[in-house]
């Protein structure tokens, strides 16, 4: 009996996070703006639930198997890139740290979105796309809507984060997740 509860609460941490990894494809590729060299999306809620419920392996590997799938099922004209794949683990990983089993405090919502911003959106991402297609990062018109998005969406991830991980019951469902293991 013991294994067969364990055995169900295995399938459905799986179940719960292959629901978020869709949710993550779904937003990356229908619900959000993109061009070439930026994207301004939503995926920062399913991400952070992600990590709430798995820590920072999990969320990572979640992140990139998003990717990964939505780059298969849904190819942009760029084509896949490991390095944007590469940009997800981390992300997740981050948020997965400052978010698993631990109080959600405006200061750790701040500082994992901080670091989010600065490794992926201010270094990472210039670097594949000067690779990918040659940009010349010294040229400050190329940075100018990068600022902008990020100094306008910054705050909206952050106070999203915050109150969504405040209001939805993670705690809870985390616990439902969580096997029990008796001695």
């Amino acid at each position: 009996m013991l294994g067969m509860k364990k055995r169900v609460l295995e399938t459905r941490k799986l179940t719960v996070l292959a629901l978020l990894i869709a949710v993550i494809v779904v937003f990356t590729r229908f619900f959000s703006y993109e061009t070439q060299d930026l994207r301004v999306s939503l995926t920062f809620i399913p991400e952070a639930l992600m990590a709430m419920l798995f820590g920072p392996f999990w969320s990572g590997i979640g992140s990139a198997i998003a990717d990964g799938v939505g780059v298969i099922l849904f190819p942009k004209t760029g084509g896949y890139f490991p390095g944007f794949t590469l940009n997800a683990f981390i992300a997740g990983a981050i948020y997965g740290f400052f978010y698993y089993k631990k109080e959600l405090t405006w200061f750790r919502v701040i500082m994992a979105t901080l670091l989010v911003t600065i490794i992926n959106h201010f270094i990472l991402t210039p670097l594949w796309l000067s690779l990918m297609y040659g940009i010349d990062l010294s040229i400050i018109g190329w940075w100018i809507p990068r600022i902008i998005k990020n100094v306008i969406f910054f705050p909206i991830q952050v106070v999203g984060t915050y109150y969504i991980g405040a209001k939805l019951p993670y705690k809870q469902l985390l616990s439902k997740l969580t096997p029990v293991h008796n001695k």
